[in-house]
């Protein structure tokens, strides 16, 4: 599983011209699932996700958590970050998993995250989608879980 977390003032996504969903303060997490990715991938990132430590603290220190804040997330399935560029120009994109399981898969990672008490907007599964932020800081991680693809 790999995840591309940004620290945002906002954020929001819009399907078919529409707000599908948004937040204020939190994360914008781009969401890829590998083939290999298990139920475990998804508990361990959410954990991981919910405990970073990226907000400053009163002495200006990154020392809180989401779940420290009372921050939201807006969660973006995005497939792409699986694409392979090594070879040629075209990216590969074998190491993504098919949409059925990475549907479900999503679905219960976002689960997961709501399950520790944080908001959870999300975009349309599979849809072409317009995201727009403001990137905090700027801070931009990107996370793999140890048994992902």
């Amino acid at each position: 599983m790999r995840v591309v977390l940004q620290r945002v003032s906002s954020a929001s996504v819009r399907v078919d011209g529409a707000v599908a969903g948004e937040i204020g303060a939190g994360f914008l997490l781009l969401v890829g699932i590998g083939h290999e990715d298990s139920e475990a991938d998804l508990a361990w990132m959410a954990d991981k996700v919910a405990g970073l430590r990226v907000f400053e603290d009163a002495e200006g220190k990154m020392n809180l958590s989401l779940e420290d804040t009372g921050g939201a997330i807006l969660s973006v399935s995005q497939f792409t970050l699986y694409g392979d560029c090594r070879k040629g120009r075209r990216p590969n994109f074998m190491a993504a998993a098919r949409p059925e399981k990475a549907s479900e898969l999503y679905d219960r990672f976002n689960e997961l995250l709501r399950g520790k008490g944080i908001r959870v907007e999300t975009g349309l599964f599979g849809a072409m989608m317009e995201v727009s932020l403001v990137n905090d800081g700027p801070v931009t991680l990107i996370l793999d879980s140890p048994g992902g693809s």
